[in-house]
Order: C-alpha cells, then sequence, then structure tokens
C-alpha cells in the first residue's frame, strides 16, 4: 500500500463556542492547534479561521493571514485553506484566500448542498449559550442551501489555476462526482484529482460503508484511474468510518471541525488526539502514514516555497 494521508481539519465553521471549551477560536489557538496536529502525525492542516473575539466563523484575511504565518514558522505541514469559510458567506467572500495566499492546498466545494445544523441545539441540549450569534447561526440552516453553481464552481476553478493551487474537491453527495467529472471534460480541473469524500452532513450522504464503497466506486467510473481519494465524517462515525478507508486503501481526515468527540462521551482536546487515534489504526493495519513532503510528491504540490504567506 502508499502511504496514506492523515489531515486533520482543525476548526471548521460548524462547531460553535458553546458546544466544546477546547474548539479552537483564536489565531494563537488554531494555529497551535495545527501544529499540535503535525506533531502527532498528520501531513496538512484544514484551516478554517474565526473572529477572536466572538469565535464566529470569519474570512478577515489579516487573521488568516495571522494563522498561515504562525503554522509556517513552526513546522512545515501542508495547509487546506478552506473556500467552504462560513455558513452564508458570499462566494467572493470564500474564494479570496487563494488569491491572497497562493495556498499549495486549498478545499473546492464540488456542488450545492441543503446544509442541516438546525437539529443540532435540540440534540447537544446546551442550556446556555456563550455567544448571541450562535443559536441564530445554527436555526438559519433549516432555509439554507451552501451554493456552489456550475458558474462558481468555474470561477473557483480558474482561480485556482493562476494560483497553482491544488484543489481538494469536497464531495457531499454522489452527484457532485459528475459534476467535477464535467469540469475535468471541460478543461477546468486537472486530473489526478484529489477527492475528499464528505459524510453526515445532514443533506449530505451519509455516512456508512456501503455509502463509502458507492461512493468510491461511481468516482473510479468516472476517472479511472486519475484520482485520489479521502474521506471525512461529521459526528460520532468518524473513526469507524476512517478506519475503513483505510482498509479500502484511502486516505483520512479527522479533527475538531468534524467531530468534537474522541469516544463516547469524551470530548477531544484537540484535534491532535483524534489524529493519534486514527495513525494507530492505521499502524494496526501495518499501514505507514506519509510526511508533509511526501504528501507534496504524492499529490503533485508546488511547494511551501511558493506560497504567498
Amino acid at each position: 500500500m502508499p502511504k496514506t494521508i492523515v489531515t486533520a481539519a482543525i476548526t471548521g465553521a460548524i462547531h460553535t463556542p458553546s458546544m466544546s471549551p477546547y474548539l479552537p477560536v483564536t489565531p494563537e489557538e488554531i494555529a497551535e492547534h495545527a501544529i499540535g496536529a503535525y506533531e502527532a502525525g498528520a501531513a496538512v492542516a484544514h484551516v478554517h479561521i474565526r473572529n477572536p473575539e466572538t469565535g464566529r466563523p470569519s474570512s478577515d484575511m489579516d487573521i488568516f493571514r495571522d494563522v498561515l504565518a504562525r503554522i509556517k514558522s513552526k513546522c512545515n505541514i501542508i495547509v487546506c485553506t478552506t473556500t467552504g469559510g462560513g455558513l452564508g458567506m458570499p462566494t467572493s467572500e470564500r474564494i479570496k484566500v487563494v488569491p491572497t495566499f497562493n495556498p499549495e492546498l486549498a478545499s473546492f466545494n464540488g456542488g450545492s448542498v441543503n446544509f442541516g445544523l438546525f437539529d443540532i441545539p435540540e440534540r447537544m441540549k446546551i442550556e446556555e449559550w456563550k455567544q448571541p450569534w450562535e443559536l441564530e447561526y445554527l436555526k438559519m440552516t433549516e432555509d439554507f442551501i451552501f451554493s456552489n453553481t456550475f458558474k462558481s464552481l468555474r470561477e473557483f476553478a480558474r482561480a485556482f489555476e493562476e494560483c497553482n493551487t491544488k484543489p481538494e474537491l469536497e464531495v457531499y453527495d454522489v452527484g457532485m462526482i459528475n459534476n467535477l467529472l464535467y469540469l475535468v471534460r471541460k478543461g477546468y480541473l486537472k486530473t489526478p484529482v484529489y477527492l475528499q469524500f464528505v459524510m453526515g452532513v445532514m443533506g449530505g450522504i451519509q455516512p456508512s460503508v456501503q455509502n463509502l464503497v458507492f461512493l468510491y466506486d461511481t468516482a473510479k467510473r468516472a476517472f479511472g484511474d486519475d484520482f485520489i481519494w479521502s474521506v471525512c465524517v461529521a459526528g460520532r462515525a468518524q473513526i469507524p468510518i476512517c478506519s475503513a478507508a483505510l482498509a479500502m486503501g484511502g486516505n483520512v481526515r479527522v479533527g475538531l471541525e468534524d467531530s468534537l468527540y474522541l469516544g463516547k462521551g469524551v470530548l477531544a482536546k484537540n484535534s491532535a488526539e483524534q489524529v493519534e487515534k486514527i495513525i494507530n489504526v492505521a499502524r494496526a493495519m501495518s499501514i505507514e502514514t506519509a510526511t508533509p513532503d511526501e504528501v507534496r510528491e504524492i499529490l503533485g504540490l508546488k511547494g511551501l516555497d511558493k506560497v504567498g504567506y
């Protein structure tokens, strides 16, 4: 088996400060968690940013610059910057990070999806919210579409190409594979593509081994051998489905963006704990994990010396 890519998604835009005292919010915290994930064995850190005063997802380029510089000063982990941003951000805000910083890798969402978080308050039974924006932010998703139209996909692809940034193609449901195949056929995306199967979002495909195999088989029919794939899972199925992906020869993503827990009823203190857990699973399968420089070779990235931060 080739070496496996382990990604840590550090803070995301789904969870809010009241859900866990360990969710990183400030630039210092986000960078510290990314560096910790690297020390635990992650080769890639998927990074969102937040307003350090309120914890709300943000697209402030000064905050992004601070986080990226802090990470780069301490380690050579690959930073995959988000272009998903926070729910409700316009596409013009979401894409800014690519031309501003020319990252090696950035997320590229493969299509529109109902992105439902509105049931979280009832499920988590939080009695007191730390910030006034949190409940409204979650509830508005009952009438919300995470928009990624064919026009915006084309515009994002152009921005990635101009910056020589590799797209990590986020697939929330199986039809998005066809969207991405269309972009390849039109010449907007180059192969081999790097697919991230995102499972467990309310509105997208749900986590099961059967669905993971379905996604893989569909991608195989679409792209032949011209794709590399990974999986991430929202919620409690994170480690079980990532373990199945390892057994199938895939790559994996863990982290507090996707799950706040290390095990049943146990909050993870950082993404590094989840990285250590999935690497232990990989070792039990005699699977080696890749270093950042090995991942640069696997994905054909331009290198840390060519980023704009």
